[in-house]
């Protein structure tokens, strides 16, 4: 026999290396899994307000920076209470079902003012309510 005898490769993985690194990634997946629930606390407004389903011709219900609303029929807006608007677009759904009504806020509008106009319309019965708003500015 020679003194060199030949080599055969070894067809095993070693995978102590691989598990070294499964353990590392554990612990900082351990430790930064609790940071990623840190958020702001606040108090939203409260509603039942139903699903949504789609439909055609939008009525257009307008919130100015006061809180006023307005109702946007043949073409000029109407300022309405919410009672009233309540009660116009209850009529104008028991005729069609499927009517879209858009809500549109004044960047200064308070949140709950258009939120509060959103719910009464699902009070209402609008089966869709979706939001408007205008296009970027373009850059340049």
């Amino acid at each position: 026999m020679s003194r060199k005898a030949k080599r055969r490769p070894v067809a095993e993985i070693n995978v102590v290396p691989y598990i070294d690194v499964m353990l590392v990634l554990l612990v900082i997946f351990m430790i930064t899994a609790p940071l990623l629930n840190l958020g702001v606390e606040i108090n939203l407004p409260q509603s039942g307000a139903a699903a949504m389903e789609d439909v055609e011709e939008p009525l257009i219900v307008t919130v100015d920076k006061n809180g006023d609303f307005f109702l946007n029929t043949e073409g000029r807006g109407e300022l309405i209470d919410g009672e009233t608007l309540m009660r116009k677009i209850s009529v104008i759904v028991k005729r069609n079902a499927n009517v879209e009504v858009l809500v549109g806020g004044d960047s200064e509008a308070q949140y709950g003012q258009v939120y509060q106009a959103m719910a009464l319309l699902q009070q209402a019965g609008v089966a869709k309510v979706g939001l408007l708003s205008d296009p970027p500015e373009p850059e340049g």
